[in-house]
């Protein structure tokens, strides 16, 4: 495949475009960053040796039915439950993501969520904002502290690891997790402890920060019955993917005081998020901004440069995961 067709679903950094351009001269730019949709993406599958989506391409089985001439799927981002890559897998298309290059920059994330959320910092921005804002009293917007707190981590992969890291270091805070593999290392994180189920950290955690795949058994892993389970005290932070967590329970959740309050980066349904959620005060929301630094962005797109050319060139691509 000396040089392939290619087709970039949406806008990437400059110095990425550059570099792409500068690699494979028949290559498609988004110059209007609009997306492609259903039609769009089945057209580009249909047309071109390789297509490069984001995370906010959906990617179902019934898209790689039909006439398919891509062969190399490098997506924008470490998640890939938007691609079905079974089904991609079976039309004979490789898969690649882009792991580790976003550890800091969303754990970052995860960590400007639960302050805000603790500090009620998005409720005060609002009342500053909207001009209500009456002055200094002993009793306005009283928060959560956090220092001394005990998180509890839904995922002990690169991005918990580094959260809990900020946590304790930086905060004081203990570290009590759970992952599906046994034994996993404390990343450096005294004390840190991995609990045998969930609902064990969910029991005792002051903040909950989330950080498994999206997807199969992890679709609304936070529930309504999880969300009992956790203190009327407690704090949800999700950075990881919209579906582990049931919207609409944790909309009713906030809304009786069955927790206290949430942080938000990612949704079920992106870009829609719920009026449900959209309405409450004390739920901090943001539009997917995890990796969202120049930095980044850059480094995630030219990963996926480095497993185009590895796939271009007959080699293994590094971070291939179908």
């Amino acid at each position: 495949m000396a040089d392939p067709e290619i087709v970039v679903t949406r806008r990437w950094p400059e110095p990425v475009e550059a570099e792409l351009r500068r690699r494979f001269p028949s290559v498609r730019l988004n110059t209007d960053d609009t997306p492609l949709g259903p039609e769009g993406l089945r057209r580009a599958l249909a047309e071109a040796d390789v297509v490069l989506p984001t995370v906010s391409d959906q990617l179902p089985a019934e898209l790689f039915d039909g006439p398919v001439r891509t062969r190399f799927l490098g997506n924008f981002g470490v998640g890939y439950n938007h691609i079905d890559a079974a089904a991609a897998a079976k039309a004979g298309i490789v898969v690649t993501n882009t792991p580790g290059v976003l550890t800091d920059a969303t754990a970052d994330t995860a960590m400007t969520l639960l302050l805000m959320a603790a500090r009620r910092a998005g409720e005060g921005e609002r009342e500053l904002r909207a001009g209500r804002w009456t002055g200094w009293r002993p009793t306005h917007l009283l928060g959560t502290g956090v220092t001394g707190k005990t998180l509890g981590i839904i995922g002990m992969g690169r991005i918990g690891a580094a959260v809990a890291r900020r946590a304790h270091f930086g905060f004081g805070m203990s570290v009590d997790f759970y992952d599906p593999t046994p034994n996993v290392a404390h990343h450096g994180v005294p004390g840190a402890r991995q609990l045998s189920k969930i609902d064990d950290v969910l029991d005792g955690a002051d903040f909950v920060s989330l950080h498994m795949p999206g997807g199969g058994d992890n679709h609304h892993v936070i529930d309504a019955a999880r969300l009992k389970r956790m203190k009327p005290t407690a704090f949800l932070v999700n950075t990881a993917r919209g579906d582990v967590v049931d919207q609409t329970a944790l909309a009713e959740a906030l809304r009786d005081g069955t927790i206290a309050g949430a942080g938000l980066d990612v949704y079920e349904g992106e870009p829609a998020v719920p009026a449900e959620l959209r309405e409450l005060d004390n739920v901090v929301l943001l539009p997917h901004l995890g990796s969202a630094t120049t930095e980044t962005r850059t480094a995630m797109g030219m990963l996926v440069l480095d497993n185009l050319q590895a796939y271009v060139e007959g080699r293994e691509p590094p971070c291939r995961v179908a």
